[in-house]
């Protein structure tokens, strides 16, 4: 599994560059790359993003940076859910993110940036 993170810079296919009136939208990878339950992480417009690609399909995208542990490691945490609502856990202190609004369940006064997230043609774009 690769991910390939794409600056806005990079040359990009024709077929995948965004129209004009979409600037803000970015490729990021096949969706086929982003494993089910697993996350990835891109470089989006000079940011670490992370990537989850849940087992029903739905996409999220979040920063990848762990305020907890100062450190840019969310893409490899584990993804579950509790009560229902989808979370990635840290790697290391093990705090729950949820997916949807980025808040901290332990902490919620600690909330990460989302970011907008789809496929087009099978390939995933993030919304910077």
């Amino acid at each position: 599994m690769t991910a390939i993170a794409t600056s806005a810079t990079s040359a990009v296919p024709a077929t995948l560059a965004a129209p004009a009136h979409e600037a803000t939208w970015q490729p990021v990878c096949p969706l086929a790359d982003i494993w089910p339950s697993t996350g990835v992480c891109a470089l989006v417009q000079g940011r670490q993003v992370a990537i989850f690609h849940l087992a029903d399909g739905r996409l999220f995208a979040l920063d990848n940076h762990d305020p907890k542990s100062d450190a840019n490691v969310l893409s490899r945490g584990i993804v579950g859910d509790i009560a229902g609502e989808p979370v990635v856990a840290s790697p290391i202190y093990k705090q729950h993110y949820r997916l949807r609004t980025g808040e901290c369940v332990e902490e919620p006064e600690i909330t990460l940036r989302t970011y907008a997230v789809e496929v087009r043609d099978g390939m995933v774009w993030v919304q910077a």
